[in-house]
């Protein structure tokens, strides 16, 4: 039996039963799960083991993963503040603040088309591999020279590494800072929170190694049309997951993909999309910048994913795929099973890490059974 540490409130024992459960039916290797409700921790809770480089550790209080996707959640946040600031106006052609952008019809391609995953810019034409993800400029070079894969705003195609680096460049247009210094700076910083884009060396101890999953992302695309968007997204680099463990992935400032944080730092800063812009005491962004959040961008089968999505700036919205309970309520998650849930009208913000990724882009049971046991509870 895995030994749980951590704290629960009263009324949410369940959700460790649930987390435990992980271990038994699912094989987890290391983890950690918290929510906040109203502002208040009401659970923090880790366990298992961390791979680090020499050799097999607890997974301890202050141990932080590679979180793949969850981390755009910060970039959305990063765009959405700049946004509510009247700095960046999400529906205004990105050639406004890149005028380079603006090449090969992208003319009136906006923020908000990159947000909602309508963009058409799901990859690049030229063939790249992993070391490419580590040179920013040169993928947003790319970027802006190249013509959209599908008419912008039509409909979503996933953009799964190329999001970060075309919110990123916004971000520094805008700000002048990169889009981890930003996030830092207005967002964890003020938060105190453990979550990072772009991992200094000192933290390097205390990160747990991805256990990749069985078969790499995008490595079955020859079992589909070659030519699909599907195909050209996720095989242009076929994704190797371990790349994610040397120090070069750790160090770049890699926004769709890259950010590294646990359960607690996860569900601490979206306390602030919970609570309306407000966490820790610190009023952040305005209530009104996030109710953004909710502008739906794309609703249907997404051309990459092939899921039934709805996904508003940003964030994806309760659909077929993931029937939230209450309307008010956004989430994202990451490649082999990490995940944030924000429901704004419970005030909750919920995460689950792992070390140990699950075959799957599109949800996964460890996250979801700890989520239905903190429900329970709210509900009870």
């Amino acid at each position: 039996m895995t030994e749980i540490h951590g704290t629960v409130a009263p009324g949410y024992e369940g959700v460790r039963d649930a987390f435990a459960t992980n271990w038994e039916l699912h094989g987890e290797a290391g983890a950690s799960v918290c929510a906040t409700v109203d502002g208040e921790v009401v659970f923090d809770l880790w366990g298992g083991s961390a791979t680090f480089d020499d050799g097999e550790r607890d997974w301890a209080e202050d141990t932080i993963i590679n979180v793949w996707s969850t981390t755009k959640t910060m970039s959305f946040l990063c765009c959405l503040l700049l946004a509510d600031r009247d700095e960046l106006d999400l529906h205004a052609p990105v050639a406004t603040y890149w005028p380079e952008f603006a090449a090969a019809g992208k003319d009136q391609v906006a923020t908000r088309h990159i947000m909602g995953h309508t963009a058409g810019l799901s990859g690049w034409d030229e063939p790249l591999d992993m070391s490419d993800f580590l040179d920013h400029d040169k993928l947003v070079g790319l970027h802006a020279a190249q013509a959209p894969w599908w008419e912008p705003g039509s409909g979503s195609g996933y953009h799964a590494i190329s999001q970060g680096y075309l919110l990123g460049e916004i971000v520094k247009r805008v700000s002048g800072r990169s889009l981890g210094t930003f996030f830092a700076d207005e967002i964890a910083g003020p938060l105190g929170a453990d979550f990072h884009i772009g991992t200094a060396a000192e933290h390097d101890g205390r990160i747990a190694h991805v256990i990749p999953p069985v078969a790499p992302l995008g490595a079955d695309a020859g079992l589909v049309d070659p030519d699909s968007i599907a195909v050209r997204t996720l095989s242009n680099p076929v994704m190797d997951a371990s790349f994610s463990s040397t120090p070069a992935w750790r160090r770049a400032e890699i926004p769709a993909a890259g950010g590294h944080g646990n359960a607690r730092s996860v569900a601490l800063i979206h306390t602030l999309t919970a609570n309306r812009g407000t966490a820790n005491g610190k009023q952040i962004i305005s209530p009104e910048g996030l109710e953004r959040i909710f502008e739906v961008q794309a609703e249907g089968i997404d051309k990459v994913l092939g899921a039934d999505l709805k996904i508003g700036m940003g964030f994806g919205l309760p659909s077929p795929m993931l029937p939230l309970p209450n309307p008010h309520t956004c989430y994202w998650g990451g490649w082999g099973g990490s995940l944030a849930i924000i429901d704004m009208d419970a005030k909750l913000s919920y995460s689950y890490v792992m070390n140990k990724m699950g075959d799957t882009t599109t949800g996964d049971p460890r996250g979801a059974g700890p989520l239905l046991a903190t429900y329970t509870a709210l509900m009870s």
